[in-house]
């Protein structure tokens, strides 16, 4: 917006020069720092076009021209509108609209006008006090066109009528009245300063009157005031010659003065007036009566006694509306014509501490960031009391204990600040309570409530329960099987708190770890997505991330141990010479003359399981000879033996069926067919030595298996022992959570306990724990230890 800069042609006539005044004095800049204050000081002069330069304030204030818009300046006034407004291209405040500074501030000595200028980014608040200066625009007025004045003829001169002054709406120098009289030789003008600083004129009658000779007079009374140019008003006087009476009623005193309380209670007296008369009888009664200039306002608050003189308070009192009364009264004879005699009666109305203080509020960051620096600026507070002195002097005070303080700005100015720092997740708002406080006696006090919400920020991570959990999944599960669920809490709220689950992608041997397992996204559900087979993979070990939606995101990660559990899905497998898988029938030669508990020969098996589903019996089915067989088969070894001594009726051919079975549930077997052939003893030998050499070729081929068999035993019983006692520690300080699992307490259990050993199957002396469960009899009545026949090496097995 452009400043207007015109200069209009006048005519030097007395509204010529004052124009020319005005605008010379509209271009007129004081700009001054108040001492102590810290406020910003301009001044313009009332009535200055739109446009007219007030004060450069963006560069007065240090800031920058190109910081104006990015940084939202503005400027607020509470009372005063868009008087004033700044361009933000240059920074410069200007006049908006007309300022006229008696519709502003009425009579008041001082004008001006509060701006609060706001920037933000960061938000900063300034005051700026633009002082309104009065020029002369005002003329004196008279409250009524013509005044009329009664004067009996028997008025002594130099005797004094009261007349009605002028009003000026200006201030100081261009609202201080002089008077000026119409040449006359019967009267003069009298002219008084009262205490009140106000000028009180009234007619001097120079010269005796002669009713007869003039019964009238008609003079102009004129008005000029203190200004520049001067200004004038002027009112008719006509003064009206009455004959009779010679002594009008005289006060003791022509001002009396009175302070009253406000709120005094009606009928209390103000004062009791008595006047006097020289003259006797009705002449000399006196009644009294407002006088007729007295304006209404005056009338409704206060009633006279018309017989008695006393003004009794008839209205309500109250110092902020009105503090001065000024009462004509007029004391008037009874005598023909009457005559009167006048006082003023000053009543003075002192302050009571009756108002109550009163606040506003301005808010300006709300909500507030739980990470809000110390020092912003929550809101912009002011109070005002409508008393005065000590009355209308207010402080404020914040509700204790809350992460905010009260700054004082400016008088009755209050900035409500963060003191410390917040945490949403501590308390999520905090209602203030802002007190006023007057410094009456007793003082008076306000409240305003505030409600700061605390809006949140990214800063907590998504928590599991605990660090790490143990899953148990039985083996040959369906594909997209739940196996378990995790759950991650976040302290924060909305975005900031919703968490979403993914894997933390690896390896598992060749293949990639989302191959075997995923987790829903927004549920923490973990499916298996293939059946998992516990010969291949015994323990699978992850992690799951839980990352929040804030910005920038946080997370967490958990690690899961998931054992796949073994079920009996792998049957029992024959060694040689028996065909993997295949089986068949091997013969055997025994002499007649062995003894009871020969061996004859021995059922090699292994299982693929693990735990009681590889554990192994064995057991002699009918045999194909009638009668009893001779011959019987260790329960846990495979050993076929002989139970007693041969005689000539056993059956020289004998078929032997051995059913190996394991103790999974259903259980699953394989057989075994022995031929065994019974020869005379001058037989044996020769039989004897084809079938050594048939075990010595058979026993030769495993003899380096055996050495492997032993050192891999070794290796894994040490692998077994640090394994249970990780596992113990971790049972220890972590309960396995639920999910697809075996219930009841473990039992450890060594996968080939009892039974042979075979090389295919050295992962199997590794223990698992699996679920508890009744032992079969036959477990109970096994050995604590046993021999296992390895070729020609025996070894020890701890069952």
């Amino acid at each position: 917006m452009e400043l207007t800069q015109e200069v209009f042609d006048m005519d030097f006539t007395t509204e010529g020069r004052l124009g020319t005044r005005c605008l010379l004095l509209s271009f007129i800049l004081l700009i001054a720092w108040e001492a102590g204050s810290g406020q910003l000081h301009y001044s313009v002069p009332e009535e200055t076009k739109h446009g007219t330069f007030v004060g450069r304030i963006a560069q007065d204030l240090g800031l920058e021209l190109v910081e104006l818009v990015p940084r939202l300046f503005r400027v607020a006034s509470k009372s005063s509108g868009d008087l004033l407004e700044v361009n933000l291209q240059n920074g410069i405040l200007f006049v908006n609209s007309r300022i006229d500074r008696e519709e502003l501030c009425g009579r008041s000595a001082e004008c001006s006008i509060h701006l609060e200028v706001i920037v933000d980014r960061p938000l900063q608040v300034f005051h700026v006090e633009v002082e309104v200066k009065d020029i002369n625009d005002n003329p004196p007025v008279f409250s009524i066109k013509e005044q009329r004045v009664l004067i009996y003829e028997s008025r002594l001169p130099d005797s004094l009528f009261p007349l009605e002054g002028a009003s000026d709406a200006d201030v100081g120098s261009n609202s201080i009245l002089n008077y000026k009289l119409s040449s006359s030789e019967y009267f003069a003008l009298d002219v008084k300063t009262n205490s009140d600083d106000n000028k009180q004129i009234g007619l001097l009658l120079r010269k005796s009157l002669d009713r007869e000779d003039a019964p009238e007079h008609n003079l102009l009374l004129i008005a000029t005031d203190g200004g520049k140019p001067e200004l004038t008003g002027s009112v008719q006087l006509l003064v009206t010659v009455l004959d009779v009476n010679d002594n009008a009623p005289s006060f003791e005193r022509s001002e009396y003065e009175v302070r009253l309380l406000e709120n005094s209670d009606r009928g209390t007296t103000v004062v009791r007036l008595n006047a006097s008369d020289r003259d006797e009888g009705t002449n000399g009664a006196i009644s009294y009566s407002f006088n007729s200039l007295v304006p209404p306002m005056v009338t409704d608050q206060f009633s006279l006694d018309a017989n008695t003189g006393e003004i009794t308070i008839q209205g309500s009192l109250d110092f902020e509306q009105v503090n001065v009364y000024k009462l004509r009264i007029d004391a008037t004879d009874k005598g023909h014509p009457p005559m009167v005699g006048h006082c003023t009666v000053l009543v003075r109305v002192l302050d009571e501490n009756d108002n109550v203080p009163q606040i506003a509020m301005t808010s300006l960051s709300l909500p507030v960031r739980e990470d809000a620096q110390f020092g912003t600026v929550i809101a912009l507070i002011s109070v005002s009391d409508r008393d005065s002195g000590a009355n209308g002097q207010v402080t404020c005070s914040l509700t204790p204990h809350v992460p905010f303080k009260l700054i004082s700005t400016f008088k009755n100015y209050y900035s409500l600040v963060l003191d410390s720092a917040l945490d949403r997740e501590s308390t999520s708002d905090y209602e203030l309570v802002v007190t006023a406080r007057d410094g009456g006696s007793p003082s008076l006090w306000a409240t305003a409530s505030l409600l700061v919400e605390v809006a949140d920020v990214n800063d907590n991570a998504p928590v599991f329960a605990q660090p790490e959990y143990t899953v148990f999944v039985k083996e040959n599960n369906p594909p997209g099987c739940h196996i378990f669920t995790v759950s991650a809490r976040d302290a924060d709220a909305q975005e900031n708190a919703l968490v979403s689950y993914s894997l933390v992608e690896r390896r598992v041997g060749e293949r990639a770890l989302s191959s075997y397992v995923s987790v829903h996204a927004e549920s923490g559900k973990v499916y298996a997505l293939q059946p998992l087979d516990h010969e291949e993979l015994e323990m699978l070990q992850f992690q799951v991330s839980a990352r929040d939606a804030g910005v920038p995101p946080l997370g967490s990660n958990v690690t899961l141990q998931v054992f796949v559990l073994d079920e009996n899905d792998n049957a029992p497998a024959l060694l040689g010479p028996w065909k993997q898988g295949a089986g068949g029938t091997v013969s055997e030669l025994v002499p007649r003359s062995v003894g009871v508990g020969h061996v004859v020969a021995k059922v090699r098996a292994v299982d693929a399981d693990s735990g009681y589903n590889a554990w192994l019996s064995y057991e002699l089915l009918q045999a194909a000879s009638v009668g009893s067989s001779p011959f019987r088969v260790g329960l846990y070894t495979g050993e076929i033996s002989t139970t007693r001594t041969l005689d000539e009726m056993d059956t020289p051919r004998q078929g032997l069926l051995v059913l190996v079975k394991d103790h999974g549930e259903p259980t699953l077997t394989a057989t075994a067919t022995i031929l065994v052939s019974l020869v005379e003893s001058g037989q044996a030998p020769k039989a004897s030595s084809l079938a050594s050499v048939g075990v010595a070729s058979q026993e030769a081929l495993l003899v380096d298996v055996n050495v492997y068999l032993i050192i891999a035993i070794c290796a894994v019983s040490s692998l077994l022992v640090l394994t249970l006692l990780l596992y113990t520690a971790l049972r220890c300080t972590a309960t396995p959570t639920k999910g697809t699992c075996i219930s009841g307490k473990p039992t450890l259990m060594c996968s080939s306990a009892v039974g042979s050993w075979s090389y295919s199957q050295q992962r199997r002396q590794r223990c698992v724990l699996e679920k508890s469960r009744p032992k079969p009899t036959s477990w109970l009545s096994a050995p604590a230890f046993h021999l296992v026949q390895l070729g020609r090496t025996q070894v020890t097995v701890m069952i």
